[in-house]
């Protein structure tokens, strides 16, 4: 799974990581140690990782992801620069070609990609409103939206140490953007964190459900919180409810492929094209 250095000398990798469980049945809930052994050579002893702790109850109640035996997500812990990658979609979004079109940008400039309409790298307040009423929002609703992303987005992207005036956001400098408190799929680089979004749902889906309802995304809001960060907590449940506002499901779940694919901005860009059709 990983190429190991010896004294400087890459050591190619010719055989997988080997997971062995405690018991035969795998729940996230009782796994405390994760087993893993690599056959290569005889050469490397088991790995012991242990994931939970009696002693400390908040590890047992959110359980990090742990790679399956049979791996399609390889490397879970390394950022991708341009593909948001999960268990299911290793490869990221290959409909229409989204990852290959979009490779030379990261999953972040994905994200927003969206809202620029003119496709200039820049997104204005009138382009933020038009994509929001493209979603069937209404006007006040999108204004609103339009007010809270640019204010408050504008000037870290900013080329300039001068506040822009026209509240614009420079799409290249969108990384600036990233803040505390969210789930940290996304690096300080605009990459995209494949394990950090895994464990979103291994932590917070109670059930199994194969994603998130109201009580989960509450319950992500406070586990993902860090000390003073007012701003981080208000944009996570702002940017979480434009999330269930758009998606709105029928029956109140998030489901795990959607809320991927609103991080590399491509279901917004399907649910417009749905609006527009109909």
């Amino acid at each position: 799974m990983f190429a190991h250095k010896t004294w400087g000398v890459d050591r190619p990798r010719n055989k997988p990581i080997a997971k062995m469980p405690l018991s035969n049945t795998i729940s996230k809930l009782d796994i405390g140690l994760a087993t893993a052994t690599e056959v290569q050579d005889g050469e490397q002893p088991e790995k012991q990782i242990t994931t939970t702790l009696e002693t400390v109850p908040v590890t047992t109640e959110r359980v990090p992801y742990l790679p399956p035996t049979a791996l399609k997500l390889v490397d879970a812990g390394t950022a991708r620069a341009n593909i948001a990658a999960s268990q299911e979609a290793p490869y990221g979004t290959t409909e229409d070609d989204w990852a290959e079109k979009h490779q030379d940008q990261s999953v972040m400039q994905q994200h927003c990609a969206y809202f620029d309409q003119d496709g200039d790298g820049v997104i204005w307040p009138i382009d933020t409103y038009n994509a929001c009423r493209k979603w069937g929002w209404n006007v006040l609703l999108a204004a609103l939206a339009t007010f809270i992303i640019n204010f408050n987005l504008s000037y870290p992207t900013s080329p300039s140490w001068i506040p822009d005036p026209f509240f614009r956001i420079w799409i290249r400098n969108v990384h600036k953007d990233k803040h505390g408190s969210d789930s940290m799929s996304y690096d300080n680089e605009g990459r995209f964190r494949p394990q950090n979004f895994e464990d979103i749902f291994s932590k917070y889906d109670r059930g199994d459900k194969g994603g998130l309802d109201v009580s989960d995304l509450l319950r992500m809001h406070k586990g993902q919180r860090m000390v003073f960060d007012l701003f981080g907590w208000s944009a996570t449940f702002l940017e979480w409810l434009a999330v269930y506002l758009l998606l709105w499901p029928d029956d109140g779940i998030l489901r795990k492929e959607d809320v991927r694919r609103v991080f590399d901005g491509t279901l917004r860009c399907k649910h417009s094209a749905r609006r527009i059709i109909r």
